[in-house]
This record gives C-alpha cells, sequence and structure tokens, in this order.
C-alpha cells in the first residue's frame, strides 16, 4: 500500500482586518476548508490566480504558519505547530522554495554558509560535515563546489533558484512545497528548472507541492492537481482527468487564459525566435 506524505482535513485560514477607529473588524477567509491526501514520491499542484489562496495554503503545508481550524499530518504523523512550535524533526520534514530566489537569500552570506545554515540550526553535525554536503549538494543541483564561497549577485537567476532548491534540501526532507518557484524565470531557464525537480524527485524520492498559476508548467511536472478559488478547491484530481475534462467553469477559463509554458512549448519558442 502506498505511503501517504501529506494529508490535510477541512483546513481553514482567518484573518482578522480592522477598519479602522470605528470600524470594527473584518474577516478575510483566506483558505475555506481544504481536504487533500497525497503519496509519497508524487506531484501535486495547486493552481490559481492571485487572491485565490494557494500560497497561503502553502504557508500551511510548510508549517510557517497554523491553520485556524482543520487538521494536517505529514508521514502519518498530525502536527499543530500552534500548540507544540516547531521542533527540529518537523523542521526535517519539509521545507520550502519560494518565487523569488534573490529575495530568500541574504545577500551578505555566502553561499556556502546559506546551505549550512540548516545543518547548523538542526542538527549536531560538525563543520567539516556540513561543508561536505554542501559541497555535494551544490554538485547535486548543478552547479560547481567553487560557488561555495560566492555571494547570491555572482549568480544569475537560474542558477540562485538552483541554490534555494539546493538549500531546501540540506535537511534532507521528504516534503518539499515549491511556491510559483520558475515564474520568475526567463522561458529557457524555466525548462532547465522543471528538469532538475524532475530529477531530483526520482533521485531523492521527494514528494512536492507546486503551487502556480499556470497550468501549462502544471502540465509538465504534477500528478494531481487542486484548482483553487476564493480560498476553496473547485476541482481537484489526476493531471489527466482535469487536463482531459475540466469540470469546473474556472478551470476552464484558466486554461483559456494561460500561456502553453511547458518544456515542449519553451522549445519551439526558443526555436521560432533563433528562425526570426
Amino acid at each position: 500500500m502506498a505511503q501517504i506524505a501529506l494529508e490535510a482535513s477541512n483546513i481553514k485560514r482567518d484573518y482578522h482586518v480592522s477598519r479602522g477607529i470605528f470600524g470594527g473588524t473584518k474577516t478575510i477567509h483566506a483558505v475555506r476548508g481544504i481536504s487533500l491526501s497525497l503519496q509519497k514520491g508524487r506531484t501535486l499542484a495547486i493552481v490559481g490566480e492571485s487572491g485565490s489562496g494557494k500560497s497561503t495554503l502553502a504557508r500551511i503545508l510548510t508549517l510557517i504558519d497554523a491553520p485556524t481550524s482543520g487538521t494536517l499530518a505529514i508521514d502519518g504523523q498530525p502536527l499543530d505547530i500552534a500548540k507544540t512550535g516547531i521542533t527540529r524533526d518537523m523542521r526535517r520534514k519539509v521545507q520550502m522554495v519560494f518565487q523569488n530566489p534573490y529575495g530568500s537569500l541574504n545577500p551578505r552570506q555566502k553561499i556556502g554558509d546559506a546551505l549550512c545554515e540548516p545543518l547548523l540550526l538542526n542538527t549536531d553535525a560538525n563543520k567539516a560535515e556540513r561543508r561536505d554536503r554542501a559541497m555535494r549538494m551544490l554538485v547535486k543541483v548543478g552547479l560547481l563546489e567553487e560557488h561555495y564561497n560566492r555571494y547570491p549577485h555572482m549568480f544569475s537567476g537560474g542558477q540562485r533558484q538552483r541554490i534555494a532548491i539546493a538549500r531546501a534540501l540540506m535537511l534532507s526532507p521528504g516534503l518539499l512545497v515549491l511556491d510559483e518557484p520558475v515564474s520568475a524565470l526567463d522561458l529557457s531557464v524555466q525548462a532547465q528548472i522543471l528538469n532538475l525537480l524532475a530529477d531530483l524527485q526520482d533521485e531523492f524520492d521527494l514528494t512536492y507541492v507546486f503551487v502556480s498559476h499556470d497550468l501549462s508548467v502544471v502540465r509538465y511536472i504534477a500528478d494531481e492537481v487542486m484548482v483553487m478559488y476564493l480560498g476553496e478547491a473547485v476541482e481537484y484530481g489526476t493531471r489527466e482527468a482535469v487536463f482531459a475534462d475540466p469540470q469546473h467553469a474556472y478551470t476552464r477559463t484558466l486554461f483559456a487564459a494561460t500561456p502553453k509554458s511547458d518544456v515542449e512549448s519553451i522549445r519551439a519558442r526558443l526555436a521560432a525566435r533563433r528562425a526570426a
């Protein structure tokens, strides 16, 4: 029987916003009763426009924010950071890769130090062990050991995203949440990062939650697709089912509005540009 890597039941997240001195407060329902179950080694794509709640849900799944209500379990272990806080063991289970790789890296910190920091804070590995693991991880993501002592501004956007992925993998998590990881990159670099993610998933048996507004990218990488609208999951199924016969009008609208940016489409457009 396949192992369940991630399970959520009726997750809700509310925010209370002040209306001013005499206006009281207004409740924003950012996530409204999301439930999901994801098998180990598979990829769930969460799709939706800005404001749909997908990034809020991603922060809950990564244990950055606590849900207002609902339950969350990773590898069968129920987690409630509102009650227990975040332990070392929890941090080793799940990590996040953000949209802007430069914004997630300290410009004054060398890349090697950025990679070693999670090990310093969450493990008992000594300095030599941390350095060796960081060197090996740089190579895994397609960089060089000599990059260890360089600063973020010395790298391209695609290279910085590789560094961000490497840092997320330093604690050997089983679950990786990726929030728009290729949307800030050039088309050719998007294809490279998507292929890298696929290779790393096969090598380390990773489970992905891939947040995106781009259904074409999702079609390349996802096994299952959840479409969110105004905090709710309006469609949830296998990639084949959702793309072959989308049931919800919002999903069909996304299909019509999203430019194709899957790997093959990217290659075709680059070839057309070179020919022109």
